[in-house]
């Protein structure tokens, strides 16, 4: 069969914020990096611009593929059903919700990729060519990642990231061995961590010409204790680069490595993104042993990665079953002690293929909800100790408080004031457009079609005014 071309979509919800995406399509990036030179190769972001006027582009030599998480499932059949009213033959489903659930995508795509996809997706499309595809690709093998799927230059042309993306992103390590109940990434990149050459992440890094970047990573802190060699190399070589700063989700037990804590600030490293989760001690089992759960601890690991100049973003979960009101207003009480420079607060979400969710069919507490609610800031679920009501009366309560412009302001300051004053045009964003980005993600509990059913529905807008 003749290939025309290729099409990668990604479907948005958030738009442009100030003229720029929030973050760039990267593992479309590199999918369409593995697509020969001699065929034409497109990536669609829905978050950059709107889709619908494009589809007349397409017909029936055309492979059209799209990648979605849970939260965003619907409007990707709503994209494929586009697709083939355009002529489109074969459209292609892969992404996190494909790869913990495939079952529930399987009726509306022609084909279902599982798992990474980067060592099926060649083979793929040659079998598009040859008129013999399969009806699904599984790649959940967790391979080595060397010289996996590098970004090409015609693809960093086409996406011209510095100009469309405020935040591009990055991959260094894939895989974590906690068993946080909850967590997806344990049954989406392997339970083992895995490291790309050094080498080949620093000449990325060159030739995509980036300036910030958000890691990608599911664990980058848990190789400062199983290897950490890895780690001084990596930031040794970082700190030759002229980044203008960075960010990665690391877990508590870097604050045990002050050295490596060091490292990372030369190496041009601005924040961490911490998961407490939670500072309710009843909760560790659920945890995965990547948190204690003690609000001391937590306070003597923010202080420490403090002292090695890097900001840290809290990152805290409600709704676990040993959770009430009162955990989520103490947890706002720790906040407000703790000198974080951003926060997030998001509902516990069970997502497909964890044993939480799992937990909760089994006892009958989950809920009839569309995919679109499962974005962390719905509850999906009823939960042990609370009802509903009194759960998002909470919730909303804590967030309208963390989330209001005096508190974005107070703690982007204390963030500014960890750099130089010369620095502070190029870290002002990072400062502030955190915490910015996730009151965006609250505010969704409140556009059309997003409301709870709940009867305490106050306005976001009013709420913020």
């Amino acid at each position: 069969m003749q290939l025309r071309k290729v099409v990668l979509i990604h479907p948005g919800r958030e738009g442009r914020i100030f003229g720029k995406a929030t973050g760039s399509p990267y593992t479309l990036m590199r999918l369409a990096s593995l697509v020969p030179e001699d065929i034409s190769v497109e990536i669609w972001d829905e978050n950059w611009e709107p889709l619908e006027r494009k589809f007349h582009e397409l017909g029936p030599n055309d492979l059209v593929g799209i990648t979605s998480k849970t939260l965003a499932v619907e409007r990707a059949r709503e994209f494929a059903e586009m697709a083939h009213d355009a002529g489109v033959r074969v459209v292609v489903v892969g992404g996190v919700h494909a790869t913990l659930m495939p079952e529930d995508v399987q009726p509306w795509a022609d084909v279902v990729v599982t798992g990474e996809a980067y060592r099926t997706w060649p083979q793929l499309i040659q079998d598009f060519i040859d008129d013999s595809l399969k009806p699904r690709y599984d790649d959940t093998e967790w391979a080595s990642l060397k010289n996996v799927a590098p970004i090409s230059d015609r693809v960093i042309e086409m996406m011209n990231e510095n100009r469309r993306y405020w935040t591009p992103m990055l991959e260094i390590t894939r895989g974590c061995p906690r068993g946080c109940s909850f967590c997806t990434a344990i049954r989406v990149s392997g339970k083992k961590i895995r490291y790309r050459p050094i080498d080949e992440v620093v000449d990325e890094i060159k030739r995509r010409r980036l300036q910030r970047f958000f890691l990608t990573d599911d664990n980058f802190g848990l190789p400062f204790t199983t290897n950490p060699q890895y780690i001084e190399d990596l930031f040794k070589e970082l700190a030759k680069l002229p980044l203008h700063g960075w960010t990665a989700q690391v877990e508590m037990s870097v604050a045990k490595r002050p050295d490596l804590l060091r490292l990372a600030r030369k190496a041009h490293m601005d924040k961490m993104f911490i998961g407490f989760e939670s500072i309710n001690p009843a909760n560790r089992k659920e945890l995965g042993g990547k948190s204690n759960g003690v609000a001391e601890d937590d306070l003597k690991a923010v202080e420490a990665i403090h002292e090695a100049g890097l900001g840290v973003v809290g990152l805290f979960v409600f709704g676990f079953d040993e959770d009430t009101p009162q955990t989520i207003f103490d947890t706002w009480d720790f906040i407000k002690n703790s000198s974080l420079d951003s926060v997030s607060m998001t509902v516990l979400t069970p997502y497909p293929g964890t044993p939480f969710r799992e937990v909760l069919i089994q006892e009958g507490r989950l809920m009839d909800k569309p995919w679109r609610f499962y974005d962390t800031a719905h509850l999906v679920y009823y939960p042990k100790k609370m009802s509903v009501g009194d759960f998002e009366k909470a919730y909303d309560y804590v967030c309208r408080k963390a989330y209001g412009y005096p508190a974005i302001l107070r703690r982007g300051l204390g963030s500014l004031r960890r750099h130089a004053l010369r620095e502070w045009p190029s870290k002002f964003m990072g400062s502030f457009g955190t915490d910015y980005g996730y009151r965006l993600t609250y505010d969704w509990r409140y556009e059309t079609g997003g409301r709870l059913l709940s009867a305490w529905k106050p306005s976001t807008r009013r709420a913020f005014a």
